[in-house]
């Protein structure tokens, strides 16, 4: 990163520094233009101002050796004198673009650029009162021959400067990275590091991700954690009871009763594991997979049906009510919703307690309600039972079954299906959910 910086500072500085010399070169050959012809302007009117053509002939301007050119055309083109070459043998002039505009404004200029010779030719022209016209002209070189002439002091002046850039890019690379490489070394405290304005939502940005990162890490770390302890347990039993067994230790019903044991304790495995399965596919599923319009009470009065036998094998009267209601999501979703919510208001009543379950329209949303009569949780447990694992009662989460895993996956589904959900409870008083989705009014609502 750091080369890549300043290879690209070098670039748009040297490309900085040729273009600004040949802008400068430029308008410095245009300003000597300029100053030519307002040299050849003041020659032109001082010649007009010398009397007669003996004077012009005699005049400092057209001296032997002079590099100003100077020729006198009559009214009507002909060249009446040339100080370079002899006026008989030149054409008339009456076409040239500066004797024309001269003829007709007073005064005309012109210049004529010369490919094979590399030169400029600079012309004014003053009409004189008497018709004729002073004509003075001077060469110079063009711009590419200035260019040529100043080539060796142009790379000298670029080489310098390059150098400095050099330095000066290499200081600024310097600095940029700087930050960025104390953060990389130090993650764990970016709030330590002075940096600049601009880096600063990039950093919260690493910052963040950073913090992210570490808190899944510890996540994923509990979570396997608690894992293997959970799968120990049930392993535990079975491999206990089934040694007894295996050691002929085992006499008469207690096979029986081991036996039991050993069913139950492989369906609460079989249990724990679907249940973090299925945690691990919510987590990997995309948004909005294979949404489609479900009724809210159908899924849930189906759910309450099924769960009847459970509920009176508890001894808990489970009851439901409602209307219809479409909302826009999975049906095996909302199947785990419902039963999840249920099952945990069944096994966590009391004998002789109610499950009350409604899915109903209410202010324009599908709203789940499961209401229980049970043991209630209390203000400090209330915001953690949703996390994978976390049991209020642990021995009596594992007398009635439960794997802890439950309501983290009705928080996963919550979250999947973008819907709100609203816990209240008191201990010994039993606990509400409410789990609150979107109507769906169709694709063009």
């Amino acid at each position: 990163m750091k080369k890549k910086i300043y290879l690209q500072m070098m670039s748009i500085a040297v490309a900085a520094i040729f273009i600004t010399m040949f802008l400068v070169a430029g308008v410095c050959y245009e300003l000597f233009c300029r100053q030519i012809l307002t040299d050849l302007k003041t020659d032109a009117y001082l010649l007009k101002e010398t009397k007669g053509l003996d004077a012009i002939l005699g005049s400092r301007y057209i001296a032997s050796g002079s590099h100003l050119r100077v020729t006198w055309i009559g009214a009507g083109g002909e060249v009446l004198f040339e100080n370079n070459a002899d006026a008989g043998e030149m054409n008339n002039h009456s076409g040239r673009p500066e004797i024309i505009e001269a003829f007709s404004k007073g005064e005309g200029q012109a210049v004529r650029r010369s490919t094979t010779l590399h030169k400029n030719s600079f012309y004014f022209a003053v009409r004189l009162n008497d018709g004729s016209v002073i004509r003075v002209a001077k060469d110079a070189d063009s711009i590419w021959s200035v260019f040529a002439g100043i080539v060796p002091a142009v790379l000298v002046v670029a080489a310098v400067l390059v150098l400095i850039c050099m330095a000066i890019a290499h200081l600024l690379t310097k600095s940029l990275i700087a930050p960025i490489e104390k953060i990389a070394q130090n993650m764990d405290d970016m709030d330590g590091t002075d940096i600049y304005e601009e880096l600063a939502p990039f950093v919260s940005t690493i910052r963040k991700q950073h913090e992210d990162i570490l808190q899944n890490a510890g996540m994923r770390q509990e979570f396997t954690a608690n894992v293997s302890h959970e799968l120990k347990t049930p392993l535990t039993v079975i491999s206990g009871y089934a040694e007894l067994i295996e050691n002929g230790m085992a006499k008469g019903t207690d096979i029986t009763r081991f036996a039991g044991e050993i069913h139950k304790s492989s369906n609460r495995l079989l249990t724990l594991i679907d249940d973090v399965i299925r945690l691990s596919e919510l987590d990997a599923l995309g948004e909005d997979e294979e949404f489609a319009a479900i009724d809210l009470y159908e899924i849930a009065e189906t759910c309450a049906d099924m769960l009847q036998i459970h509920a009176e094998s508890h001894e808990v009267d489970l009851l439901f009510s409602g209307m219809p209601c479409l909302i826009r999501s999975e049906k095996r979703m909302l199947e785990e919703l419902v039963y999840n919510l249920c099952d945990n208001a069944i096994r966590y009543n009391n004998q002789g307690g109610s499950v009350k379950v409604s899915a109903k329209p209410i202010g324009g949303k599908a709203v789940l309600a499961v209401e229980d009569t049970g043991i209630g949780i209390g203000k400090e447990h209330q915001e953690r039972v949703f996390e994978r694992f976390y049991r209020v009662d642990k021995s009596r989460s594992k007398l009635t079954g439960g794997t802890g895993l439950g309501l983290a996956i009705v928080k996963h589904i919550v979250a999947k299906n973008h819907a709100d959900l609203v816990l209240e409870s008191e201990p010994g008083k039993g606990t509400r959910i409410t789990v609150t989705f979107e109507l769906w009014d169709g694709p063009g609502g």
